[in-house]
């Protein structure tokens, strides 16, 4: 027999019934009673955000550090066009989280903040779960914590305002059901597949944020068949340490990298779409034999068409075609025999011009990789600054590397950075942003840092401009001051909201801003004025 309670109340239960322990959000007229009883009745923890597309980005950062499902919380309306750009970005970056949102009440169809959520919902690719009447929340709950899982994306349930304080009935509803299908890869192609891959004399190995599970098994067969091993950006640090690590592959690898890539005869790719900055728009795979591996039917043959495309599970896939080769007796190709890893995996120190005021920006980066907490979480804002960091600032690993730029957003990283912090309270969270970035979606939610008493390093590249737009300008001869923008002191924002802001305008100030770090308490916020005639030009 199930237990009597409101609406509310079964929707609160039901989310902590499938573990969840943290929700993000911001309180409104629908969810307000909900998010009091998770917390009051549930034990759970509300974190709320100064904006409401703020508390989805957390729950995706939350769910991608964690390893769970992430859960937000708005209310009906305005509350759910602000989240917009938000649920893109998950949807892109297939995040699995839940959404619950409020729906104005279905007996008022002139309610002023009344729109069609299911419509809106749609255009960004996200799931839509309706709560279809007070006895069947449970059920509703559960069927979108499911899809999130499966589905690989946020899923929004629609939560009449009307329902609340109606009485239902709560039982435990969880859908267990195993969420990780392991095909194993066989027949025909798989013998062709392996057959290629038997004959390539220079064969390379590329995973993806689909193959980050398969790690072991891609360096066994990659040690078998003497190949180097590359990653995505998004599966940045999977192959730390291996003496062959070539680290990204495509527009953002190192010039000695690329050529050696386009040397290859044989990519043999892993849990990746094949985006176009990943084959610099296809010319890294010209002339060379193309296999693909992936789980998802969809991810194959987006980006280009692979000589062999199998459905397949990238650790099982990798496992069977080392005891084949194995079984054939195939000798390793002796690819890694002629490299000087070093060298392949030094990106170029570039100018080390310096204006009067303001602090070289590549120069900065490689002291940042030098000095900042070697456990940290790494978030990185989008932008022109970005392309520089993915290159020269490490990442413990793919679950460390938080990346906000799958809908090619700007202003979304300090929210990301936040989600990242909660799901992570012991270690350091370090995000890179552009000044454009940080007054778009930075500093509303600084002080959410601050409330929360997070260990966020913030470092702000502010070139007083919008970089990329600038440079375009500049190319064309043009006047570019309609891109500038005489913006605040971002290190004084910072300690007006409560944290500790450093400005940096020389090689001096740098260094102190580094010696500083060792000491903090709290948010700090690392502003480096940056000469926007002297930016290193975006990789992709």
């Amino acid at each position: 027999m199930g237990t009597n309670m409101n609406v509310y109340q079964s929707i609160a239960r039901s989310v902590a019934d499938h573990g969840a322990a943290t929700m993000f959000g911001l309180m409104g007229d629908a969810n307000l009673f909900m998010v009091d009883s998770f917390v009051r009745d549930c034990g759970g923890r509300f974190v709320p955000a100064a904006h409401e597309g703020s508390s989805v980005l957390m729950a995706l950062a939350y769910a991608h550090v964690a390893g769970k499902v992430g859960v937000a919380s708005v209310t009906h309306g305005p509350a759910l066009t602000n989240c917009i750009t938000a649920l893109t970005e998950g949807v892109r970056g297939h995040v699995p989280m839940v959404l619950l949102a409020g729906d104005t009440p279905v007996a008022n169809p002139r309610h002023l903040q009344g729109i069609d959520q299911r419509e809106l919902v749609k255009t960004t690719g996200a799931g839509f779960e309706q709560v279809r009447a007070p006895d069947t929340v449970s059920k509703d709950i559960a069927r979108a914590f499911y899809r999130a899982q499966v589905e690989r994306r946020p899923i929004v349930v629609n939560m009449p305002a009307d329902f609340m304080w109606q009485e239902t009935e709560h039982d435990v509803q969880v859908l267990d059901v195993f969420t990780a299908p392991g095909g194993v890869a066989q027949g025909d192609i798989l013998d062709e597949a392996i057959g290629m891959i038997a004959s390539a004399r220079r064969p390379l190995i590329l995973a993806g944020a689909g193959a980050v599970g398969a790690r072991d098994q891609l360096i066994k067969l990659a040690d078998r068949l003497e190949s180097p091993l590359a990653t995505t950006l998004k599966a940045k640090g999977l192959f730390n340490d291996h003496p062959y690590n070539i680290d990204i592959f495509g527009t953002l690898s190192t010039p000695a990298a690329y050529e050696l890539i386009a040397q290859s005869d044989c990519i043999i790719c892993f849990g990746t779409a094949l985006h176009d900055f990943t084959t610099d728009r296809g010319k890294l795979m010209k002339d060379k034999r193309i296999i693909q591996v992936d789980i998802e039917p969809t991810a194959i043959g987006g980006g280009l068409h692979p000589d062999a495309a199998l459905v397949a599970d990238s650790g099982l896939t990798a496992e069977t075609i080392l005891y084949w080769l194995d079984e054939a007796e195939i000798p390793a190709s002796g690819f890694t025999r002629e490299l000087d890893i070093e060298t392949l995996t030094a990106h170029p120190t570039g100018s080390d011009k310096t204006t009067d005021g303001f602090v070289n920006y590549v120069q900065a980066l490689e002291r940042f990789e030098q000095t900042l907490p070697s456990d940290r979480i790494l978030v990185t804002d989008g932008g022109r600054f970005m392309t520089e960091v993915w290159c020269r600032i490490s990442s413990p690993d793919p679950q460390s590397f938080v990346v906000t730029a799958n809908f090619g957003s700007i202003g979304l990283g300090i929210q990301e950075a936040i989600g990242a912090g909660v799901a992570a309270p012991n270690r350091p969270v370090v995000v890179f942003s552009g000044d454009g970035g940080f007054m778009m979606g930075g500093i509303n939610e600084f002080n959410t840092a601050v409330r929360l008493g997070l260990d966020l390093i913030v470092i702000v590249a502010n070139d007083s401009a919008y970089g990329a737009e600038h440079i375009q300008f500049l190319d064309r001869k043009m006047d570019p001051s309609l891109t500038q923008f005489d913006w605040p002191s971002f290190a004084e924002i910072a300690t007006s909201l409560g944290g500790q802001g450093i400005e940096v305008q020389s090689a001096e100030d740098l260094e102190a801003a580094i010696s500083a770090l060792e000491t903090r308490k709290g948010p700090v916020l690392i502003e480096l004025r940056i000469d926007p005639n002297d930016v290193p030009r975006m990789r992709i």
